[in-house]
């Protein structure tokens, strides 16, 4: 299955673009995802958290992706 993930702030600069395609196969889970991403992009394992959108709500490890999901990584945010 062909996914498209965008990607914001320091997760778009370790991507080096801000949407990228992965080919994953089918009935992966966005678990399964940030495991692809830690093994092409090591470093991924910098960070002290990273969440995952899917179709504008957060995602738990579980989900499973369909072919037509908006996929967005959010890298951790600071602010006061």
């Amino acid at each position: 299955m062909k996914l498209k993930v965008m990607a914001f702030g320091i997760a778009r600069d370790i991507l080096g673009s801000a949407e990228v395609d992965f080919d994953l196969p089918e009935n992966s889970k966005v678990g399964d995802l940030k495991e692809h991403l830690l093994k092409q992009f090591p470093a991924f394992a910098g960070l002290r958290h990273l969440a995952v959108a899917v179709n504008c709500e957060y995602a738990e490890d579980e989900v499973i992706f369909n072919a037509m999901d908006e996929v967005v990584i959010i890298p951790p945010v600071s602010g006061g």
